[in-house]
């Protein structure tokens, strides 16, 4: 039944996690190779681990990690071949990230997310990349600042961010659709409350978005023409998000590369656009950038 669909991670320590259970609430502690090693509460799994780290000689975190996000109805293993590259070639400890993204809404996964950041202790630096709706985890994380009573401290050790076909303005496809289930209270159980959030709520949900306070950029799938692959979408798109719903005033660079939506984590260009970026800052270099600027960025979906 897609188990991985109702695990978010609390822990990610190399390729060891504790997770909790969106439906039941308790925790398990998982190996390098999916095997639970322990379970119950979550201190009964932290306890567990400590134990496992001494018997079994895991050695302690250090110099800089990435962590990769999946999109709407995916899991970690999405990510699976961009992570292992970014670990072979880039030289980061690569953390890739699980949450429930049809079970929990945006505030929930970003609350899980600032667990796996505060437990990435002797890390010196941080940097993100995301896919689709990963994307607005992280803005969502970095917009707790911004909150009265903030429920966690954004991470000083965060360098840059690339971001994956994000639904930065919303998105016009999950309006279309949620003008389909509207009444339909199964498919809202189906898609979760992040898609909802995307949908009918997005006027409320991007008040809680941050901008990135440090170095990001964007690269979208596009053909290069005003009709795109879906006939249901005005404008060019990877099938489920315009190019310009991805656009975000403040990249330091932007990239659109012929690609559908989901492949964008498989694509070797923008495999090679996130090395060069993770490292220098910019996609090929310092001259040929790309910024988005205040005039490019896309209005918000309008409810029709």
């Amino acid at each position: 039944m897609g188990g991985q669909q109702f695990w978010s991670d609390k822990l990610v320590y190399r390729k060891w996690r504790i997770q909790q259970n969106e439906l039941s609430d308790h925790y398990r502690l998982l190996d390098p190779s999916d095997v639970r090693r322990a379970w119950g509460t979550e201190g009964q799994c932290r306890e567990a681990f400590e134990a496992l780290k001494r018997t079994e000689n895991i050695p302690p975190l250090g110099g800089k990690a990435v962590i990769t996000l999946h999109g709407l109805g995916r899991s970690r293993d999405h990510m699976t071949t961009l992570g292992a590259k970014l670990e072979e070639h880039g030289g980061f400890t690569w953390i890739n990230f699980g949450y429930a993204s049809t079970r929990g809404s945006l505030d929930d996964h970003a609350q899980s997310l600032a667990s796996v950041i505060t437990g990435l202790e002797g890390i010196d630096e941080i940097y993100f990349v995301c896919h689709s709706l990963g994307n607005l985890v992280v803005r969502r994380y970095l917009g707790e600042a911004a909150q009265p009573e903030p429920r966690w401290k954004i991470d000083t050790r965060i360098q840059r961010m690339v971001m994956l076909g994000p639904p930065n303005n919303g998105a016009q496809l999950a309006h279309l659709v949620g003008n389909i289930v509207d009444d339909n209270d199964f498919a809202r159980r189906i898609t979760g409350a992040s898609a909802w959030q995307l949908a009918r709520d997005w006027q409320e949900t991007q008040k809680r978005l941050a901008t990135p306070p440090f170095e990001f950029a964007i690269i979208a799938g596009g053909f290069g023409d005003d009709r795109g692959l879906n006939p249901l979408l005005a404008g060019d798109d990877d099938l489920v998000v315009r190019v310009e719903e991805t656009r975000l005033v403040g990249a330091t660079d932007f990239r659109i590369i012929p690609s559908r939506h989901s492949y964008l984590v498989q694509d070797p260009a923008a495999h090679q656009y996130v090395l060069t970026f993770l490292e220098n800052g910019y996609f090929s270099s310092a001259a040929e950038r790309q910024p988005v600027a205040a005039q490019e960025q896309a209005p918000a979906p309008v409810d029709r």
